[in-house]
């Protein structure tokens, strides 16, 4: 197959966030072609749920929320 090859690193993103249940840092994974989204991670330290909300603000910058309930 010829052609440019996809880079899907460039529409992924690693964000370093702090758990509310536990306050460890983890590493979550945004989807960077979506631009508002919401979803489910647990947690890889405590394994308590995590809900994320990723959102672009009006420059275009990815607004993070990250709440336990």
């Amino acid at each position: 197959m010829t052609g440019c090859p996809i880079s899907y690193e460039a529409l992924l993103d690693e964000e370093e966030i702090e758990c509310p249940n536990c306050g460890e840092f983890i590493t979550v994974v945004i989807d960077k072609t979506i631009d508002a989204q919401q979803y489910i991670e647990d947690c890889s330290v405590c394994c308590k749920p995590i809900i994320i909300d990723v959102n672009l603000n009006q420059d275009f910058n990815r607004i993070l929320c990250i709440t336990n309930d």
